[in-house]
């Protein structure tokens, strides 16, 4: 027998393709999970590339083309509000969200494992139809039926679509691990009625992001919004219902925990998006908050 065959017999994990796997973070929402942090605010440790993979979908308001389009890249800031895809690049822009420090925390929850993230978030927009700039409610048909949830799914599909993501020439899987949601605004600010609608769309809206990802039992994570307060009455007229839908579905999903931190944050050059510090604050927060949810439902790594 030849010897590089006895090797093999020997030691197959140096002889055959060993598909790595990343364990893999879905963060969507509106404006705030985008990012509005700037880059240049970055402290030196954030500012280089981590080892963590990144498929940011291209987001676009509803019926508009290119929705979703992206590809694997390793994580570096730039991913925030002004970043977009055209599927075989990706054109950073000169802000940041929550994914930076969360990649961080997440790596030390999970030393010995490789990190992916997916990203979608589309600034302005509501999960009850017809509410803010787009919508993510699932059986939206107007125009060519095309809304932010058709943008999230496509994401999904593509990203997973890629064999090797981190181009080392080998397959690699990707295990669901769980969702991060940033979103409310749009429907706090928009009515009564979207507001009253925010519990059974969420709840809906994160089952379907379950079956998408085929893991019934993903921790989900659930990030509080908040009001500014600027101006004499504040800018979200009905968030206190969408607290209350967000904190039931909490409270009913015994996979789902609630990121309240937010009320902690200062706000930026606007009433509707928070600092960079505050960016930066909410991926260690959603990180933590994410650790308890996986121990409140059991969902572990193998």
């Amino acid at each position: 027998m030849k010897k590089t065959t006895l090797a093999c017999f020997i030691s197959l994990l140096s002889c055959s393709t060993i598909a790595d796997e990343y364990l893999t973070f879905f963060m969507a929402g509106q404006s705030n999970m985008d990012g509005y942090g700037y880059v240049s605010d970055l402290p030196k440790d954030f500012k280089e590339t981590q080892d963590v993979m990144i498929f940011h979908g291209n987001g676009v308001f509803d019926n508009q083309a290119n929705g979703g389009v992206g590809k694997w890249d390793k994580l570096k800031p730039g991913h925030g509000t002004g970043f977009k895809s055209f599927g075989k690049t990706n054109m950073l822009s000169d802000r940041f969200g929550a994914e930076l420090t969360f990649a961080k925390e997440i790596q030390q929850q999970y030393p010995d494992k490789k990190i992916a993230i997916i990203k979608y978030a589309v600034g302005g927009t509501g999960l009850a139809l017809n509410t803010g700039y787009s919508n993510w409610y699932p059986n939206f048909n107007e125009g060519k039926g095309l809304n932010q949830y058709d943008y999230a799914l496509e994401t999904i599909n593509n990203a997973y679509s890629f064999t090797d993501i981190d181009g080392d020439g080998e397959s690699d899987t990707l295990k669901p691990m769980g969702v991060i949601w940033m979103q409310g605004e749009a429907d706090a600010h928009a009515s009564e009625e979207s507001a009253n609608a925010y519990l059974n769309n969420l709840t809906s809206l994160m089952q379907l992001f379950r079956a998408a990802l085929r893991t019934d039992d993903l921790p989900v994570v659930i990030g509080k919004i908040t009001d500014s307060k600027m101006g004499d009455e504040g800018i979200m007229p009905y968030i206190e219902r969408v607290h209350l839908a967000q904190q039931l579905f909490v409270e009913s999903d015994s996979c789902a925990t609630f990121m309240s931190n937010t009320d902690t944050y200062s706000y930026g050059d606007d009433p509707w998006h928070y600092t960079s510090e505050s960016f930066i604050k909410m991926g260690k927060d959603f990180s933590s908050a994410y650790k308890q949810a996986a121990e409140k439902c059991g969902f572990g790594v193998d």
